[in-house]
């Protein structure tokens, strides 16, 4: 299956446009994934301002979440047959709209349904699974590190996003700063998306599993995606703890919701650096044993949480979280293009990557209920423990099984 452009005017994967083009996408995921984040740092505000309690307060994250994984499924399917312009343009309308109604919510559930349909649902989901998958199309060679690069527009958001928002809280209100949001998220992602505007050349045949020749698993592809699915939300539930509630775990240590902030920036910005080591490691070794290295290192980095809460140890532990992360999510799209058909790539990459995103929701908001169940966080680190386990046991069991081109076939 071609694109709607012929083949001699598409340059070829790994070339100097391919680069150009991840740069832009890289770009793109950057402002688009706001939504994921602006309401982590809003948590303690919305808990005062509409008179709710932790769990309550979590909530709107968990519904921007579902509402970003059920959108990604869809998103990633209207890229597979229209390419990845269209998508992106109408997520950066709906995060200016989104923004802007949630901005103006007078009640609690009119700001959780802004927030769920048209900032995570319509908006921010555009702009990761369907551009992860889209950059893979345009490289072969360095398919690993262009991913880890595009998917650690995830991060960067994570890097930038918190401590402007804090600020603009912390001076012009939160209200005032979404509706800034909302103006940034049109005015920048429109002009780049039209770059994005060429469409790949898809080549089935061209999978890292047939031109190795690895040794088949007796599973099914449905099996493999289910597993996939299934890992994807033990991972990130696991994830979620710290990632969600380390502004609020902060403020009620004591050291202030500014602290937790600069602490997620610290995790986020150093799972960048650790998402590029391990797109480079994944060329090399593939997407299987990358996943499972980063797997066993982030419940290593969990397991600190415990015993550790002073302020020095908490950023330090904040720092090797995300050094230890950053490398499994990118790990489950390149597991994807190893063993599917490229012209599936859109859809089934997002089913996955919606996946860690629903069990980034389901972590957050259980973390917040055994908190007000049990108000601490220590049982919360031990459930998100145990949920990582369960995330290396999946992709221990695949890597034992060698993965191979049969599987593909059997579809």
């Amino acid at each position: 299956m071609t694109s709607a452009h012929p083949a001699d005017d598409n340059p070829m994967p790994d070339s100097a446009y391919s680069w150009s083009r991840l740069m832009v996408s890289l770009l793109l995921s950057t402002i688009g994934g706001v939504g994921l984040w602006s309401t982590v740092v809003v948590l303690p505000v919305i808990e005062t301002e509409f008179g709710i309690d932790r769990g309550g307060a979590s909530l709107p994250y968990t519904a921007t979440l579902i509402g970003y994984a059920i959108g990604g499924i869809f998103m990633g399917r209207a890229a597979d047959r229209w390419g990845i312009t269209r998508p992106i343009m109408f997520g950066a309308l709906m995060l200016g709209a989104g923004y802007f109604l949630a901005a103006s919510a007078q009640s609690y559930w009119q700001f959780i349904a802004a927030q769920a349909i048209l900032i995570g649902m319509m908006g921010s989901s555009a702009t990761y699974g369907p551009l992860v998958a889209d950059v893979s199309h345009w490289f072969v060679r360095r398919r690993g590190i262009a991913v880890a690069i595009v998917i650690s527009g995830n991060y960067l958001s994570g890097a930038f996003w918190p401590p402007v928002l804090q600020y603009g809280i912390e001076t012009v209100g939160w209200r005032q700063s979404y509706m800034l949001v909302a103006l940034v998220c049109v005015v920048t992602m429109i002009p780049l998306t039209l770059f994005l505007r060429r469409r790949p050349v898809i080549d089935d045949g061209d999978t890292p599993v047939a031109r190795r020749g690895a040794v088949a698993m007796p599973t099914s592809p449905a099996k493999l995606q289910t597993l996939l699915v299934v890992a994807g939300i033990a991972c990130c539930v696991a994830m979620s703890m710290p990632q969600v509630h380390l502004v609020a775990y902060s403020r009620d240590l004591g050291y202030g919701a500014a602290r937790g902030a600069e602490m997620l920036s610290v995790m986020l910005g150093l799972g960048i650096v650790s998402r590029l080591i391990s797109g480079m490691v994944a060329d090399r070794i593939g997407g299987l044993p990358t996943l499972l290295i980063g797997s066993t290192l982030q419940c290593i980095a969990l397991v600190l949480y415990l015993p550790f809460d002073g302020l020095t140890s908490l950023y330090v532990i904040a720092g090797l979280f995300g050094l230890a992360q950053g490398g499994i999510v990118p790990s489950y799209a390149l597991v994807i293009r190893d063993y599917f058909p490229a012209r599936e790539a859109g859809s089934r990459i997002s089913i996955v990557l919606m996946a860690t995103i629903a069990g980034m929701a389901l972590g957050g908001w259980v973390s917040g209920e055994i908190y007000d169940y049990t108000g601490s966080y220590q049982a919360a680190f031990l459930n998100g423990i145990a949920w990582n386990l369960l995330n290396m046991g999946i992709a221990a069991w695949l890597l034992s099984r060698r993965i191979g081109p049969q599987a593909a076939i059997a579809a």
